[in-house]
């Protein structure tokens, strides 16, 4: 194998959950060159990453549909041996069954996979760790099982965030894309005024989050709280999370962050449940979440609101024991 490419245009975690994938096929094939493909903005994960030879990004706000057509354009003249497509929706079906590569696999659950080499079945219900499905895929070239993800804070953005490091902290990532995989801002407070009443605490997230994190910060009673959302980007945050005594976050995004920098994690599952395969990877982890509720898991992704009107799944999460 001498040219890769690595598809995944789905959310950030889903991305940092394809870094083993390209660490496994650079330590099986180290003198391939290794490309990847990203939606417009999950690019920075991959930023400094020494297995990784090309980013290529998707726009999926701004002409779509021509910028698929160039993509195909471009991988076509790269003429890959191998195209390992781990998004499972029809854009990326488009771009790897028209990529010209000599191999191209991916997921079965891909409407286009009939175009593909060669197809493998992806299951929510088996109990498998996403890295492991995806894993899966390049297992015939001597792939492991489970390889931990990866990302690559440079030296400048450890110093950025080195001026929030000067004593021990904690760090809480409360927001979510769907409201029912986030604890309840009423939680986020408990756990600000009760359980890290004694400590630093730094809120963090992106743009979008400033407010909740704001919110969280002026509802809670705790004078040693900062809010950084919006302040730091995706490997600016990856590196302070490396460096808290632990982070808590929903099953989310940045959990999987956590997992890559092997940090001390709390993960609240709400309306999600940890078989589905999107569990914490770090060596010191804990899962917080309610189990005995006949309506959990409501769907795989979560929703806009709670669809029996109680989310008894986040109010009914126990506080204690933590960390």
């Amino acid at each position: 194998m001498q040219k890769i490419l690595i598809i995944q245009t789905a959310f950030l975690g889903d991305v940092i959950l394809a870094t083993p994938v390209l660490a496994e096929l650079k330590r099986i094939y180290p003198e391939a060159k290794i490309d990847f493909l990203v939606r417009k903005g999950n690019e920075s994960l991959l930023t400094n990453n020494p297995k990784c030879n090309q980013i290529f990004i998707l726009d999926k706000q701004k002409g779509k549909l021509k910028n698929i057509q160039k993509l195909i354009l471009t991988f076509r003249k790269n003429k890959y041996d191998l195209v390992v497509n781990l998004h499972r929706f029809a854009s990326t079906g488009i771009i790897t069954a028209f990529s010209g590569a000599k191999k191209k696999y991916g997921f079965k659950k891909n409407p286009l996979s009939f175009l593909y080499s060669k197809v493998f079945e992806h299951s929510l219900i088996n109990g498998k760790h996403e890295v492991e499905r995806n894993l899966t895929l390049i297992e015939e070239f001597g792939a492991k099982k489970n390889v931990r993800p990866e990302l690559y804070p440079t030296n400048e953005q450890y110093q950025k965030i080195d001026i929030y490091c000067q004593d021990d902290f904690y760090c809480i990532a409360p927001a979510s894309v769907w409201f029912t995989k986030q604890l309840p801002v009423e939680k986020w407070i408990d756990i600000v005024n009760n359980n890290l009443k004694h400590n630093k605490v730094y809120l963090i997230g992106g743009p979008n989050d400033t407010n909740l994190c704001q919110t969280i910060l002026n509802q809670s009673q705790h004078k040693n709280c900062v809010n950084l959302a919006g302040k730091l980007n995706l490997l600016e945050s990856a590196a302070l999370i490396s460096k808290a005594k632990r982070t808590f976050v929903n099953d989310s995004g940045p959990l999987h962050i956590a997992s890559a920098m092997n940090a001390p994690v709390t993960a609240f599952f709400c309306s999600t449940i940890l078989d589905f395969g999107f569990g914490p990877l770090s060596d010191q982890s804990l899962i917080k979440e309610v189990t005995d509720l006949p309506c959990k898991p409501c769907g795989i992704h979560g929703h806009k609101i709670c669809p029996e009107g109680h989310f008894k799944c986040g109010f009914n999460i126990d506080l204690k024991n933590i960390d």
